[in-house]
Protein backbone atom coordinates (compact mmCIF):
# COMPACT_ATOMS: atom_id res chain seq x y z
CA UNK A 1 0.00 0.00 0.00
CA UNK A 2 1.20 3.84 -0.97
CA UNK A 3 1.28 5.87 2.39
CA UNK A 4 -0.91 8.49 2.34
CA UNK A 5 1.52 10.85 3.24
CA UNK A 6 3.22 10.13 -0.20
CA UNK A 7 -0.21 10.61 -2.06
CA UNK A 8 -0.96 13.94 -0.46
CA UNK A 9 2.72 15.30 -1.14
CA UNK A 10 5.07 16.06 -3.91
CA UNK A 11 8.41 14.96 -5.11
CA UNK A 12 11.20 17.30 -4.46
CA UNK A 13 12.82 18.64 -7.13
CA UNK A 14 16.34 17.91 -5.94
CA UNK A 15 14.94 14.08 -7.06
CA UNK A 16 13.68 15.36 -10.45
CA UNK A 17 17.35 14.05 -12.00
CA UNK A 18 17.99 11.08 -10.08
CA UNK A 19 13.93 9.99 -11.01
CA UNK A 20 14.50 10.87 -14.67
CA UNK A 21 17.50 9.00 -14.76
CA UNK A 22 16.13 5.91 -13.47
CA UNK A 23 12.87 5.67 -15.60
CA UNK A 24 15.44 5.88 -18.25
CA UNK A 25 17.94 3.29 -17.30
CA UNK A 26 14.74 1.26 -16.03
CA UNK A 27 13.17 1.48 -19.48
CA UNK A 28 16.54 0.20 -20.99
CA UNK A 29 16.92 -2.89 -18.92
CA UNK A 30 14.06 -3.47 -19.45
CA UNK A 31 14.90 -3.73 -23.26
CA UNK A 32 17.66 -5.90 -22.49
CA UNK A 33 15.75 -8.33 -19.98
CA UNK A 34 12.33 -8.00 -18.65
CA UNK A 35 13.68 -9.58 -15.02
CA UNK A 36 16.72 -6.76 -14.78
CA UNK A 37 14.07 -4.51 -15.63
CA UNK A 38 11.46 -5.41 -12.79
CA UNK A 39 14.32 -5.08 -10.33
CA UNK A 40 15.46 -1.55 -11.79
CA UNK A 41 11.86 -0.60 -11.78
CA UNK A 42 11.62 -1.03 -7.83
CA UNK A 43 14.95 1.07 -7.49
CA UNK A 44 13.12 3.84 -9.28
CA UNK A 45 9.62 3.23 -7.83
CA UNK A 46 11.74 3.43 -4.11
CA UNK A 47 13.79 6.88 -5.31
CA UNK A 48 10.70 8.24 -5.98
CA UNK A 49 9.31 7.50 -2.47
CA UNK A 50 12.54 9.02 -0.95
CA UNK A 51 12.17 12.14 -2.76
CA UNK A 52 8.25 12.17 -1.71
CA UNK A 53 7.33 15.75 0.11
CA UNK A 54 4.25 15.42 2.28
CA UNK A 55 2.28 18.26 2.77
CA UNK A 56 2.98 19.32 7.09
CA UNK A 57 1.03 21.92 9.13
CA UNK A 58 2.98 23.94 11.88
CA UNK A 59 1.87 23.77 15.39
CA UNK A 60 -0.09 27.58 15.87
CA UNK A 61 1.11 27.77 19.88
CA UNK A 62 2.93 30.41 20.23
CA UNK A 63 6.75 30.63 21.65
CA UNK A 64 7.51 26.36 20.25
CA UNK A 65 10.30 25.26 17.80
CA UNK A 66 9.16 22.17 15.56
CA UNK A 67 11.46 19.47 14.34
CA UNK A 68 13.14 19.92 11.13
CA UNK A 69 12.80 16.81 9.80
CA UNK A 70 11.33 13.02 10.02
CA UNK A 71 13.66 10.59 12.00
CA UNK A 72 14.34 9.07 15.56
CA UNK A 73 15.96 11.69 18.42
CA UNK A 74 19.23 9.09 19.13
CA UNK A 75 20.74 11.84 21.48
CA UNK A 76 19.61 14.45 24.13
CA UNK A 77 22.96 16.52 25.20
CA UNK A 78 22.84 18.99 27.52
CA UNK A 79 26.02 21.41 27.69
CA UNK A 80 26.45 20.97 24.24
CA UNK A 81 29.31 22.99 22.25
CA UNK A 82 27.53 24.52 18.98
CA UNK A 83 29.60 23.46 15.69
CA UNK A 84 33.44 24.65 15.24
CA UNK A 85 32.05 26.85 12.52
CA UNK A 86 29.50 29.26 14.01
CA UNK A 87 31.10 29.47 17.84
CA UNK A 88 33.51 32.00 17.38
CA UNK A 89 30.80 34.19 15.32
CA UNK A 90 28.21 33.60 18.17
CA UNK A 91 30.35 34.27 21.17
CA UNK A 92 31.11 37.46 19.56
CA UNK A 93 27.12 38.33 19.55
CA UNK A 94 27.33 37.55 23.31
CA UNK A 95 25.46 34.10 22.28
CA UNK A 96 27.83 31.87 24.05
CA UNK A 97 26.04 30.78 26.68
CA UNK A 98 24.82 26.72 27.64
CA UNK A 99 22.85 24.98 25.19
CA UNK A 100 20.96 21.81 24.96
CA UNK A 101 21.66 19.75 21.72
CA UNK A 102 18.63 17.77 19.75
CA UNK A 103 19.72 15.12 17.60
CA UNK A 104 17.49 13.40 15.02
CA UNK A 105 18.37 10.69 13.11
CA UNK A 106 16.56 9.78 9.24
CA UNK A 107 16.87 6.26 8.10
CA UNK A 108 16.59 5.63 4.53
CA UNK A 109 12.44 5.42 4.51
CA UNK A 110 11.92 8.52 6.26
CA UNK A 111 11.15 11.68 4.65
CA UNK A 112 14.68 13.76 3.84
CA UNK A 113 13.01 17.31 3.07
CA UNK A 114 14.20 19.44 6.00
CA UNK A 115 11.93 22.10 7.67
CA UNK A 116 12.42 25.19 10.01
CA UNK A 117 12.06 24.79 13.70
CA UNK A 118 11.54 28.23 14.39
CA UNK A 119 10.52 31.61 12.32
CA UNK A 120 12.58 34.53 12.05
CA UNK A 121 15.84 35.24 9.71
CA UNK A 122 18.37 33.30 8.74
CA UNK A 123 21.35 35.05 10.43
CA UNK A 124 24.52 32.76 8.99
CA UNK A 125 24.91 29.60 7.26
CA UNK A 126 28.21 27.62 6.92
CA UNK A 127 29.20 24.85 5.54
CA UNK A 128 31.89 22.58 6.84
CA UNK A 129 33.26 19.59 5.11
CA UNK A 130 33.78 16.43 6.71
CA UNK A 131 33.69 12.43 6.95
CA UNK A 132 30.59 10.18 5.82
CA UNK A 133 30.05 8.37 9.61
CA UNK A 134 27.04 6.47 10.21
CA UNK A 135 24.60 9.84 10.64
CA UNK A 136 23.49 7.23 14.24
CA UNK A 137 26.52 7.29 16.17
CA UNK A 138 27.49 10.72 18.14
CA UNK A 139 30.35 11.26 16.87
CA UNK A 140 29.34 12.43 13.54
CA UNK A 141 27.70 15.49 14.90
CA UNK A 142 31.68 16.76 15.15
CA UNK A 143 33.29 14.62 12.17
CA UNK A 144 30.55 14.31 9.47
CA UNK A 145 30.07 16.90 6.78
CA UNK A 146 27.36 19.36 7.82
CA UNK A 147 25.68 22.88 7.08
CA UNK A 148 24.87 25.00 9.98
CA UNK A 149 22.45 27.62 10.35
CA UNK A 150 21.97 30.26 12.82
CA UNK A 151 18.56 31.50 13.20
CA UNK A 152 16.87 34.22 15.39
CA UNK A 153 13.55 33.82 16.61
CA UNK A 154 11.03 36.88 16.19
CA UNK A 155 11.69 36.77 19.94
CA UNK A 156 15.03 37.66 19.64
CA UNK A 157 16.04 33.88 20.72
CA UNK A 158 18.88 31.98 18.56
CA UNK A 159 18.63 28.46 17.43
CA UNK A 160 20.86 26.67 15.38
CA UNK A 161 19.69 24.05 12.98
CA UNK A 162 22.37 21.39 11.00
CA UNK A 163 22.18 19.28 8.40
CA UNK A 164 24.71 16.08 8.93
CA UNK A 165 25.38 14.17 6.03
CA UNK A 166 25.71 10.16 6.93
CA UNK A 167 26.78 6.56 5.96
CA UNK A 168 25.20 7.27 2.33
CA UNK A 169 24.34 10.67 2.47
CA UNK A 170 26.36 12.54 -0.09
CA UNK A 171 24.65 15.92 -0.78
CA UNK A 172 23.14 18.10 1.38
CA UNK A 173 21.04 21.20 -0.22
CA UNK A 174 20.33 24.04 1.36
CA UNK A 175 17.61 26.68 -0.45
CA UNK A 176 17.34 29.03 2.11
CA UNK A 177 20.24 32.44 2.34
CA UNK A 178 21.72 34.66 4.75
CA UNK A 179 19.09 37.17 5.61
CA UNK A 180 16.37 36.03 4.42
CA UNK A 181 13.20 35.73 6.44
CA UNK A 182 11.66 32.27 7.04
CA UNK A 183 8.16 30.58 9.16
CA UNK A 184 8.29 27.97 11.34
CA UNK A 185 7.73 24.87 9.35
CA UNK A 186 8.63 25.83 5.87
CA UNK A 187 11.12 23.51 3.97
CA UNK A 188 14.65 24.67 3.81
CA UNK A 189 16.18 22.17 2.40
CA UNK A 190 16.51 18.15 1.54
CA UNK A 191 19.73 15.85 2.81
CA UNK A 192 20.11 12.89 0.06
CA UNK A 193 20.65 9.51 1.68
CA UNK A 194 20.04 8.79 4.92
CA UNK A 195 21.23 11.37 7.53
CA UNK A 196 21.17 13.25 10.42
CA UNK A 197 19.47 16.86 11.68
CA UNK A 198 20.98 18.14 14.91
CA UNK A 199 19.30 21.30 16.64
CA UNK A 200 20.91 23.15 19.10
CA UNK A 201 18.73 25.58 21.98
CA UNK A 202 19.01 27.48 24.75
CA UNK A 203 18.94 25.40 28.13
CA UNK A 204 16.57 27.70 29.15
CA UNK A 205 13.94 26.25 26.48
CA UNK A 206 11.68 23.97 27.93
CA UNK A 207 11.74 20.67 26.12
CA UNK A 208 8.69 18.41 24.99
CA UNK A 209 10.39 15.34 23.59
CA UNK A 210 13.01 12.37 24.81
CA UNK A 211 15.64 10.07 23.39
CA UNK A 212 14.22 7.30 21.63
CA UNK A 213 11.02 9.67 20.43
CA UNK A 214 9.79 9.25 16.66
CA UNK A 215 9.08 13.03 15.42
CA UNK A 216 7.75 14.39 12.21
CA UNK A 217 9.35 17.41 10.56
CA UNK A 218 7.35 20.62 10.84
CA UNK A 219 4.64 19.49 13.10
CA UNK A 220 6.45 17.96 16.27
CA UNK A 221 7.01 20.15 18.97
CA UNK A 222 10.59 19.62 20.55
CA UNK A 223 10.12 22.32 23.36
CA UNK A 224 8.86 25.73 24.16
CA UNK A 225 10.62 29.15 25.00
CA UNK A 226 7.70 30.08 27.53
CA UNK A 227 5.33 28.48 29.49
CA UNK A 228 2.58 30.17 26.52
CA UNK A 229 4.18 27.46 24.18
CA UNK A 230 3.91 25.02 26.61
CA UNK A 231 1.15 21.83 24.68
CA UNK A 232 -1.78 21.58 26.85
Amino acid sequence: MIPRTFLKGRVHPAGYLIIAFCFFGTFCFWALDPSLGRVALGFTLWCLYFFRDPVRVPPVLPDVLVAPADGLIVGIVSQALPPPEVRESLEGEGQSGSWTRISIFLNLFDVHVNRLPVSGKVVRIAYHPGKFLNASLDKASDLNERNTLILETDGGERVIVVQVAGLIARRIVCEVGEGEGVKRGDRFGIIRFGSRADVYVPSSVCLHVLKGQRTIGGETVLGSFSSKGSPP
